[in-house]
């Protein structure tokens, strides 16, 4: 959305704002983003998109780049994200570790942040476990909120160590590419059991992580690609039924 990395793409700028507010008519809270993509132009779309609705119920995450990791390009890249989303950030990441900036500086940053207003929450992504806990025994005024790394049926490493800790220490995990581009779709295994419960392979990848207590991700550009995510909220998989997607999985 918005062009690549870095690169701005205004062609379909209509698309990709209706898009979005399609999904928030439709229920969905959560919008991710970050400063890279497009060279800041999704967050700019991403601003556009959630004019008109009630800011406290809409959930925005967005990222800042490890090139940008110091204490003080942190406070610039936030609060010219929140200058493009033309609000505050809820969620604020680093979005990977950088090579050369300390953590706990990138983090003091963060809690400087918090302070401003300019974000409410904190975190990390693509961490590992213990990258994770050096983040978190940083956080002195604030506790680290979140972490969002690759998570899928078909990419199961963070269950190892990151997602467990995520999950017995209160922070929320978020799962990007949880369909694998579209792989996840053509399972025959997920498209039988949803023949169970009224709903498709998606819906039932979906479903499987929100019981893990993983929120998912989903890339969705189409109108019928929101109406499927949406409808994921609505399947309620049986333990019998998510333990033998976990087994099959493995």
């Amino acid at each position: 959305m918005g062009g690549g990395f870095w690169t701005a793409d205004t062609s379909r700028d209509g698309e990709w704002v209706e898009a979005i507010r399609y999904a928030l008519e439709k229920g969905i809270r959560l919008v991710d983003t970050a400063e890279m993509y497009g060279g800041g132009h999704a967050e700019e779309l991403v601003g556009l998109a959630v004019r008109g609705f009630p800011r406290d119920e809409v959930f925005i995450v967005t990222k800042v780049w490890p090139n940008h990791a110091r204490y003080d390009d942190v406070l610039k890249s936030a609060e010219a994200s929140a200058r493009r989303l033309g609000t505050y950030i809820d969620l604020y990441l680093l979005h990977w570790p950088s090579d050369s900036v300390p953590i706990c500086e990138t983090v003091r940053a963060f809690e400087a942040l918090v302070d401003k207003g300019v974000i409410r929450h904190f975190g990390v992504s693509n961490f590992s476990l213990d990258q994770l806990r050096e983040a978190e025994a940083c956080a002195k005024k604030y506790e680290l909120a979140a972490v969002e790394n690759h998570y899928s049926l078909l990419n199961r490493r963070d269950e190892a160590d990151v997602l467990p800790y995520a999950l017995s220490n209160g922070i929320l995990y978020l799962a990007y590419t949880p369909l694998e581009k579209g792989a996840l779709a053509k399972s025959p295994l997920l498209a039988e059991v949803g023949k169970r419960y009224g709903a498709t392979a998606v819906q039932v990848a979906l479903a499987w992580y929100i019981k893990r207590g993983v929120v998912p991700i989903p890339k969705a550009e189409k109108k019928s690609h929101i109406d499927e995510i949406v409808g994921a909220f609505h399947v309620k998989l049986s333990d019998e039924d998510f333990q033998r997607i976990d087994s099959a999985y493995r």
